[in-house]
């Protein structure tokens, strides 16, 4: 279980019920989470986007824009929120929908605390695993970018396995001059060895 801050997490639940959101927050905030609630799926969409770490407890049957519909206009405007769907009568057909667009859980209502709590804790552990590597994507770009285009040229020798002489025969150049290439090439994109740099350029796909 990754470990993250559940004070710094925001539940945000959707449900046209009342009573149910009620019943939802005092569940999570008796479990120390923060949550805000939202009538409809049209409220929850008209709110800026969450730019913090949370997931969403979303009722599949609402009014207007279901449960479904919502998923699928977060995963348009490419906000990767973590859904967990509560429904008083689901099917099959639902639920392996919900499940295909990437929902965390599908739960039957009334929802019972350890069912819905492990759901979120789910939940959260996964949003937690996108985002330190949506952090990880940046922070590897970054250091791409302050590669010269001489330097990315080293960078695809050594990836491709070639020696530094091999490297120098390719593009013409001493191999004296590769090696500063390649010791400015490690220092940039912040890695000890030729292993982890080639792993890190392997596992990013560039």
């Amino acid at each position: 279980m990754i470990a993250f801050e559940i004070s710094q997490a925001l539940i945000h639940l959707v449900d046209d019920d009342g009573m149910v959101l009620r019943a939802l927050k005092r569940l999570l905030s008796a479990a120390g989470y923060r949550s805000m609630s939202y009538g409809s799926a049209e409220e929850f969409l008209a709110r800026p986007n969450p730019d913090g770490p949370g997931c969403a407890v979303v009722d599949l049957c609402l009014p207007g824009e279901d449960g479904l519909n919502l998923q699928s206009k977060l995963m348009e405007t490419g906000i990767g929120l973590p859904l967990i769907f509560l429904t008083g009568r689901g099917d099959i057909a639902s639920t392996v929908r919900a499940m295909k667009g990437g929902a965390v859980d599908f739960l039957t209502k009334p929802v019972e605390k350890e069912a819905l709590l492990a759901a979120v804790s789910k939940a959260l552990e996964l949003d937690f695993l996108a985002r330190a590597a949506r952090v990880d994507i940046e922070s590897f770009e970054c250091n791409l970018a302050l590669l010269t285009p001489r330097e990315r040229e080293v960078l695809e020798g050594v990836v491709a396995g070639r020696l530094n002489k091999q490297i120098a025969a390719d593009l013409n150049i001493a191999e004296k001059t590769i090696k500063v290439h390649r010791a400015r090439v490690m220092q940039k994109m912040n890695v000890r060895t030729t292993a982890d740099l080639v792993r890190l350029v392997v596992m990013h796909g560039s």
